[in-house]
């Protein structure tokens, strides 16, 4: 199974496409990922990512709801 975890774009380095990199937060745990298939990325917006590469954008509203529901599956799973 195949995870994509959304999460809030912190900086933004590198101006090539190809290259351009950022920090991301999921919940405060920072990741470095590429943002190459998001050239219009800007700073405090969430994205999906999966594999180290963010691969959409969210709004911030959707984004909210799904950490939500990930925070209750954990909830859940910590209970059994």
């Amino acid at each position: 199974m195949c995870l994509a975890v959304p999460g809030k774009v912190i900086s933004i380095s590198e101006d090539e496409p190809l290259l351009r990199k950022g920090k991301v937060s999921f919940g405060g745990v920072i990741k470095e990922v590429s943002l190459a298939y998001v050239p219009d990325v800007k700073i405090d917006d969430y994205v999906i990512v999966h594999v180290g590469f963010a691969l959409s954008i969210l709004d911030q509203e959707a984004a909210e709801k799904s950490l939500a529901e990930f925070q209750e599956m954990e909830a859940i799973l910590s209970e059994q």
